[in-house]
């Protein structure tokens, strides 16, 4: 792939263009699924580490300015490793294939931190589903900047109600997130980075 076609997807990408995506997905897919499954990955991580890692290269390419020295698969498929050894660690799994990224192209810390973001939202969502839907509808309201009056208004609770039943999904919320052990790996992860560098 040279630079023009590698410009080319780039815009796709950050456009969402169906068809050069679609196109980038069929192109790369192979090469992501071959390191997943050799490293104790199954075809539903195959998708999730591909995606996530698109999303990684969307953000990446939109909002800040990337000179990239590989190929944009290269640069894509280190994506796609850091996010699957990322997870790997997590998950205290064994790395059957230990290939260095290519020297040519490192991953900053920017993609690390990228990485590591969207695990956190990955935590927050699967225990935020877990809550019942009374704590589900007050605490979406809390986010979308509703006062505690307007809150007891929509749901129908007593404004003291609907101040103790925030404070208490809360707490359930934050508790549970807290005994995940991928938490207890991310509050550790950005010290053992820094060890790392």
């Amino acid at each position: 792939m040279n630079s023009t076609e590698d410009h080319k997807i780039i815009e796709g990408i950050v456009k969402g263009d169906e068809v050069i995506i679609k196109a980038f997905y069929k192109n790369n897919l192979q090469y992501i699924r071959s390191y997943v499954i050799k490293n104790s990955g199954n075809e539903e991580d195959v998708e999730d580490v591909f995606q996530d890692a698109l999303v990684v290269l969307y953000q990446k390419f939109k909002y800040e300015s990337v000179n990239m020295s590989a190929s944009l698969r290269t640069y894509f498929y280190a994506i796609c490793k850091n996010i699957w050894r990322n997870r790997l660690r997590k998950n205290s799994k064994i790395l059957l294939d230990e290939e260095v990224i290519e020297a040519s192209e490192p991953i900053d810390n920017e993609i690390i931190d990228s990485i590591n973001n969207k695990e956190r939202e990955h935590l927050y969502r699967k225990y935020f589903l877990m809550l019942d839907s009374a704590c589900k509808e007050i605490l979406n309201l809390v986010f979308e900047g509703n006062s505690m009056k307007k809150i007891s208004t929509i749901t129908g609770y007593s404004e003291g109600y609907t101040r103790k039943k925030k404070f208490n999904c809360k707490r359930s919320l934050i508790e549970m997130i807290e005994k995940d052990s991928l938490y207890q790996e991310l509050v550790i992860n950005p010290e053992k980075e820094k060890k790392h560098e």
